[in-house]
């Protein structure tokens, strides 16, 4: 769902309530707790089909640790779906939230998609968050059921292409993981956008974070990847771990240093897009790799000598 207050707010977190205006009308959706979408669904009319994360023992995130994971009955998910056509005029792209609700067995999912289909005729996108293990339990068959029944993208939270990385964040899934699951999906003809974490190793990692991480993004081969940069909020267990100086957040200047190192190590052969435009990022990046690489490596390296070049750390936020 479109929210006016915030969709043009181009983050993670959208809606902090239940209410929502549309078209300078308001209606009650049932959410609950906060809302988290892509950055690049901010426009698209946003379905809780279930709530939590299934895994949310992440130790960077803080988004899920007040909800206890569960599916969302099909008769509120009906009900949000027509209660949302009332207000909303045309709805091209649905965004089904929260943390991973690709989860979800495939008869479930594709009973969501056809009453998206019978109630919004017009959308032409269904977007939703995945695990790589999700991905990976599901058959070639089940993933091009999804895929004509109206999945569009799959949202991966990667964070990085180091095992050491990923162990240490207790991400739950290995680098091999990913790139199999993102291969997978792709293959399907299910396009992936796969987020990854700028600082994730801090100083001790940061080499072999940036080294995995450029290697993962050449092997993978996904149609988006997207990075954001490490923030570190008081609900994270990581924060812990900085406060007790055992992690070691990386100074701008290496931020700097380590996507230049990810570039290096990025050797793309089809066209992926490549972002780094959240909010919580230093220097704002776009681009398609493998083209526009010598580019994106040279605003880098004038970031490097240029301090001007960089967001002031009060404008960053996630």
């Amino acid at each position: 769902m479109i929210c006016a207050i915030c969709a043009w707010y181009n983050q993670f977190c959208i809606l902090h309530s239940a209410f929502c205006i549309v078209n300078g009308k308001g209606f009650i959706m049932n959410y609950e707790g906060d809302i988290y979408r892509p950055p690049s669904e901010a426009y698209s009319l946003i379905i809780q089909v279930t709530v939590g994360c299934t895994h949310n023992d992440c130790t960077f995130c803080p988004s899920y640790k007040s909800k206890q994971f569960r599916l969302k009955p099909f008769d509120t998910i009906l009900a949000d779906l027509q209660e949302a056509r009332k207000y909303y005029r045309s709805a091209q792209r649905i965004f089904l939230a929260d943390g991973d609700a690709f989860c979800m067995s495939t008869d479930k999912l594709t009973h969501i998609l056809r009453t998206i289909r019978e109630v919004f005729p017009e959308c032409e996108r269904v977007g939703i968050y995945g695990r790589a293990s999700q991905i990976l339990s599901k058959s070639d068959e089940e993933l091009d059921t999804l895929r004509q029944s109206g999945i569009g993208i799959i949202y991966i939270g990667a964070e990085s292409g180091s095992d050491e990385v990923l162990r240490r964040v207790r991400k739950g899934e290995t680098a091999q993981d990913i790139i199999k699951a993102v291969q997978k999906a792709e293959s399907a003809g299910i396009k992936t956008s796969v987020t990854l974490i700028s600082g994730l190793g801090g100083r001790e990692l940061m080499v072999e974070h940036a080294v995995k991480t450029g290697e993962m993004i050449t092997t993978m081969d996904a149609s988006y990847v997207g990075f954001l940069t490490l923030l570190v909020e008081p609900r994270a267990p990581i924060y812990a771990e900085v406060q007790s100086g055992a992690f070691e957040l990386l100074s701008p200047l290496e931020v700097m240093d380590e996507l230049e190192m990810i570039f290096e190590n990025t050797h793309c052969i089809s066209d992926t897009v490549f972002r780094s435009n959240h909010a919580s990022n230093w220097l704002m990046l776009k681009g398609t790799l493998p083209r526009d690489k010598d580019m994106l490596l040279a605003q880098v390296r004038e970031a490097k000598v240029n301090a001007g070049a960089l967001r002031p750390d009060w404008q960053r936020s996630l």
